[in-house]
């Protein structure tokens, strides 16, 4: 057994063992020290500023390469990349579309899965125990903070694109590739729903990278388990030949929240993802 499962099972003990006048089990790890903790890591810092930096990489190349409508190309279908420069919201959808297949998937695993094994590796989570934090607050104040870093992580990309796009495309109603638009004030709730099902979807990600941070002491080993895993899903979600049985994938409903961008919501192929990924 490593060490990060074995230290973990002795808070079992350590917390009912404790008779200390004052000693309250729920006191113990406030989510607010155990945020404090995480922020401070580098590996949050670094993380927030790639998120914040892709939505101003992507109008640094559109004003190097040309915005996808003066291109053109001869194809006569429109994507939402091709509407990327119409307003601040379709900037921020495509950057949303470009991140959430993949990108996406490295907060999540990162902040789920480095979370219990980096402590085990660098011994110090023996003396969270010692305290003693019990297994169940110890592993709960994790999990919690880990998925409330991951949600600001999706959050803080499309913030920034909405902020970014703005000031260089100017803002207004989020054009649609199969014509028409939404209406402003409705851009700013649908892309929210976007973001929220993009959440959803993650769980199996984040469910994947903290169980395997129990079972190490390699943060790498559990974050690239997960994202490993999910690569998986990708790769069987393109085998066509699996017919039906890839309804069954959480990749496969990976850009259903492109639905909450129609003229009329769509929540079938939401519900659909959401359920697979609880």
């Amino acid at each position: 057994m490593s060490a990060a499962a074995d230290v973990t099972e002795a808070a079992d003990t350590a917390g009912t063992a404790v008779g200390a006048p004052g000693y309250r089990a729920r006191h113990t790890l406030p989510l607010r020290v155990e945020a404090m903790r995480q922020l401070r890591r580098r590996r949050t810092l670094v993380m927030g500023g790639v998120l914040a930096a892709l939505p101003l990489v992507l109008i640094v190349a559109f004003a190097i390469g040309g915005t996808p409508e003066s291109r053109g190309g001869g194809n006569d279908r429109i994507t939402l990349m091709d509407t990327a420069t119409a307003s601040a919201a379709n900037f921020a959808a495509t950057c949303l579309f470009v991140s959430a297949g993949f990108l996406l998937v490295v907060p999540v695993a990162l902040f789920c899965g480095d979370t219990v094994a980096s402590e085990a590796g660098w011994s110090s989570l023996r003396y969270l125990l010692a305290a003693p934090v019990p297994r169940a607050r110890l592993l709960w104040s994790k999990l919690v903070v880990a998925l409330g870093f991951s949600l600001a992580a999706m959050v803080l990309l499309p913030l920034v694109a909405l902020a970014a796009g703005a000031v260089a495309y100017g803002w207004g109603p989020l054009a649609l590739p199969t014509g028409g638009a939404l209406a402003t004030s409705d851009t700013v709730p649908r892309l929210a729903l976007a973001v929220a099902f993009v959440f959803v979807s993650q769980l199996v990600t984040a469910g994947l990278a903290f169980w395997l941070s129990t079972r190490t002491d390699a943060p790498l080993g559990a974050v690239g388990g997960a994202v490993g895993l999910t690569i998986v899903g990708n790769v069987l979600d393109a085998v066509t030949a699996l017919g039906s049985w890839r309804e069954f994938l959480p990749a496969h409903w990976q850009f259903a929240w492109a639905d909450a961008l129609q003229p009329e919501l769509e929540w079938a192929g939401m519900a659909k993802g959401a359920a697979i990924s609880v």
